[in-house]
């Protein structure tokens, strides 16, 4: 098994963000839109706050109809503290990570700024590849 994978290799860097603020009626057309199954939540200053997934909006959903309350801010919603990981991480014990978590992606960050977003999808990616049973990789 390659030890050299790294998570930079194989994350996303091409993000889809809200902020706190924007409604939960919103973040769910965005994930429609996007094709997405998460959003990262960031500050106005790009910080890290939460995530909100599609079983949070569902969640939200079942709630809202019980209640007959539909909408507000993603901060009401988000998950949180997100459970992070580093771009330099080997992409094997990310990928261990994930198999003990419930969660199904991880936000990276360098230095404490949001550079990408490493799902199971991306480790299926370097599965596939090739590239994690190559010796020399």
């Amino acid at each position: 098994m390659s030890v050299s994978l790294r998570v930079r290799d194989y994350m996303t860097t091409d993000l889809v963000t809200v902020l706190p603020r924007t409604d939960i009626t919103q973040v769910v057309q965005i994930l429609i839109t996007n094709d997405i199954s998460g959003v990262l939540v960031v500050s106005d200053t790009e910080e890290l706050v939460g995530i909100l997934t599609e079983r949070d909006c569902i969640a939200t959903a079942s709630s809202a109809g019980y209640y007959d309350q539909l909408g507000g801010p993603a901060s009401d919603f988000m998950s949180t503290p997100v459970e992070t990981v580093a771009p330099d991480e080997n992409l094997v014990n990310v990928a261990i990570r994930m198999t003990d978590s419930p969660y199904r992606r991880f936000p990276v960050l360098e230095d404490g700024r949001l550079v990408g977003l490493i799902s199971r999808r991306d480790v299926l990616r370097a599965l596939g590849s090739g590239s994690w049973f190559a010796k020399n990789a």
